[in-house]
């Protein structure tokens, strides 16, 4: 699994457009995507969850992510792309005293 993180910028974004993005806000890492925004709703950060498979590296994941982010239909400019592959993320659990 793959957790992508994209911040960007609207560009030309209607009134339409940002009751859509403010429909799916959250903070949520989600297959389609979700969006948390600055008041004016023109930047803003955009969180994915890809699916990792055996092979698939931090690029398919990141064009897994925009392809979501195209999905929503929205005029952006992207500014940065930040990609953490949850396979690689170790959990230390600390021992438990007497």
């Amino acid at each position: 699994m793959f957790r992508v993180t994209i911040r960007g910028k609207f560009k030309g974004l209607d009134d339409v457009g940002r009751a859509a993005v403010t429909a799916v806000g959250g903070a949520a890492y989600t297959e389609g995507g979700s969006f948390t925004h600055d008041a004016s709703v023109s930047a803003f950060t955009f969180r994915c969850q890809v699916p990792a498979g055996p092979d698939d590296g931090e690029d398919e994941a990141a064009l897994g992510a925009m392809a979501a982010l195209d999905a929503h239909g929205h005029p952006y400019e992207i500014l940065h792309v930040a990609v953490t592959d949850m396979r690689q993320i170790k959990i230390r659990r600390k021992g438990r005293g007497a």
